[in-house]
């Protein structure tokens, strides 16, 4: 396999070598659902649906674990908030969530565990950390000893002088630095029972609990977005190391989205909903703007840019209905090299759709040889690299009616412009014909005179 990732613990590229010959596993953070997702949450789960959708077109048989966090103190807040039960409140989300995957044509993960539903892992890890000299009780919580692991801060680079967990003072704790692995029972709260006392878990001990769980004591891939990186990422690597444990072999994040150079979040009330977006675009624009650039750059979300993208999967999206329209359906075929080089090259996307971009206009041109067999050749090549980016038209093809509809309402508009445009050539008024021409250039739309009639499409962005 010639696949190379950046793996954020090394901060190199290095080549993939999973754990077990013609496998990969792969943890992803999840979310916790205390309210709607945005699109800055979808953008992770994406890059990770690229990066599952790319192992397995190269032949790896794939395990995603993709957790969901549904207890946390923001969960907990806001439901009081709310008057409502913090379990209701999680599940509420997370079937928000769930539909927002689903929208936007991310695979099922192969399980999607519940923080609730392996406490008693949590439980056998800490007993494990605290037999070895790693954690301690104090005053009914636990802590892990950041001292105690020798590598502490090599994942996010932190010097330990200056690490700070972002957790509140608490008089058990040995040092501040330490981190909650156990957080006892207050009032009002769910509470599980341990031979600490009773209480609930925290958050860094729940992802490792379920990642070893599921992929094994060491596994190929943790992702999670680039602002996990520390403390969650950095708590999750030594809490599992100090226990005996190889964990992930590679650590991906990917950048986060941002509005007017802020990171995009609900406390910053500069939300994107999934419900939203999908109101102004088709989900498979939307996809194709998440994905398109680096997994690991940072999107500066604008109207402009994402009315762009949407130009630039239509003209894709064109070509591949015409030529099924004018040659019959066309199966998926060889990704071809280009496009190959550049997923490999650490899930280069940019590279990758320029690659389909390139096959794009080279199949218009033998269109308008009248070479069908080159048309299909390049429509047989884009199909399999939109594939594996989740994007081919096919597999979209049950867009809501709305889409459908506005789809031929232009198609109607376009048409009634290029009719009026051949009238007018046929006078020979050729200001005219230009003129409209133009009109239509403006928005984005290209017209290629060919022996068969005008045929239009979007302009290349």
């Amino acid at each position: 396999m010639s696949l190379h990732l950046f793996d954020s613990a090394s901060r190199s590229v290095r080549e993939f070598h999973p754990v077990r010959h013609g496998t990969a596993s792969i943890y992803v953070c999840g979310p916790t659902p205390q309210g709607p997702p945005h699109i800055g949450h979808m953008r992770g789960a994406l890059n990770y649906d690229v990066l599952r959708r790319w192992l397995t077109h190269q032949g790896s048989a794939v395990t995603l674990v993709r957790n969901v966090t549904d207890i946390d103190d923001k969960i907990l807040t806001k439901a009081a908030a709310n008057d409502r039960e913090w379990w209701e409140w999680s599940a509420l989300y997370e079937r928000e969530f769930d539909s927002a995957y689903a929208t936007l044509g991310v695979l099922p993960a192969s399980i999607a565990p519940r923080a609730t539903g392996h406490v008693t892992q949590m439980i056998d890890m800490i007993q494990q950390l605290v037999d070895g000299g790693h954690a301690y009780a104090a005053a009914g919580d636990v802590y892990f000893a950041v001292r105690s692991y020798a590598d502490y801060g090599a994942l996010s680079g932190q010097k330990l002088d200056e690490v700070q967990q972002g957790e509140s003072a608490a008089a058990g704790k040995r040092d501040p630095r330490d981190f909650t692995l156990w957080k006892g029972a207050r009032a009002g709260e769910p509470s599980w029972p341990t031979p600490w006392g009773p209480g609930r878990p925290g958050w860094h001990l729940e992802c490792s609990a379920m990642a070893l769980a599921y992929l094994g004591g060491e596994f190929d891939v943790h992702g999670g977005g680039l602002d996990l990186v520390f403390p969650h990422h950095e708590n999750e690597l030594a809490q599992s190391r100090a226990a005996g444990y190889g964990f992930a072999r590679y650590w991906m994040h990917n950048g986060i989205v941002g509005m007017a150079g802020e990171k995009m979040s609900k406390s910053l009330s500069n939300v994107v909903s999934i419900p939203e977006m999908v109101r102004k675009v088709r989900a498979q624009e939307l996809r194709y703007y998440l994905v398109a650039p680096h997994y690991r750059s940072t999107i500066e979300y604008s109207l402009p840019a994402l009315e762009e993208s949407v130009r630039a999967y239509q003209r894709i999206e064109s070509f591949v209905q015409k030529v099924a329209a004018r040659t019959g359906s066309v199966e998926p075929g060889a990704v071809g090299p280009e496009f190959t080089a550049a997923m490999d090259d650490d899930l280069g996307t940019p590279a990758a759709l320029a690659a389909v971009h390139t096959t794009v206009r080279a199949g218009f041109t033998a269109m308008d040889a009248a070479d069908d067999a080159g048309a299909r050749s390049s429509a047989a090549t884009v199909r399999a690299q939109l594939d594996v980016l989740g994007l081919d038209p096919p597999d979209w093809a049950s867009s809501s009616t709305v889409d459908n509809s506005a789809a031929a309402a232009l198609e109607a508009l376009v048409g009634e412009l290029l009719e009026e445009r051949q009238q007018a050539r046929k006078a020979r008024d050729f200001s005219a014909a230009d003129s409209i021409r133009d009109r239509l250039l403006a928005a984005g739309i290209t017209i290629e005179d060919t022996p068969d009639g005008p045929q239009w499409t979007f302009k290349d962005s």
